[in-house]
């Protein structure tokens, strides 16, 4: 199995989980000129962008560490064209969680970091 092959199942084993959990997913990979969010769901009155991150073990590091500043960034800025696109004011509520599969476990971090404001 190749590796977009391999992040595609991870994702959808994400998916599977969050819509247990009671998440109603509204888009997958959206992308913008700034990256790419995995999934975009609404959980308890948030807006939630959740970003996957698989390691088959820890010899490259845990899942959660490879969601580090510059990643934070991203994420942040995608969703901010993301809201635009939609709309979406101010008073949206967001929230940015990671979906961590670390081997067979996954982990579900909610608030897994705060918006980072762009400058510019």
């Amino acid at each position: 199995m190749n590796t977009r092959q391999k992040g595609a199942d991870k994702e959808q084993l994400a998916v599977d989980y969050l819509t247990k959990q009671g998440m109603r997913i509204v888009e997958r990979n959206f992308r913008g000129k700034q990256g790419e969010i995995d999934i975009i769901g609404y959980h308890n009155q948030y807006l939630v962008f959740v970003e996957v991150k698989y390691r088959s073990s820890e010899v490259k590091g845990s899942a959660l560490a490879a969601v580090d500043a510059r990643k934070q960034r991203q994420i942040c800025k995608v969703a901010d064209y993301y809201r635009y696109l939609h709309r979406l004011g101010e008073n949206t509520m967001v929230r940015y969680d990671v979906i961590a599969i670390q081997g067979e476990c996954i982990q579900w971090i909610q608030n897994a970091f705060w918006h980072i404001y762009s400058r510019g």
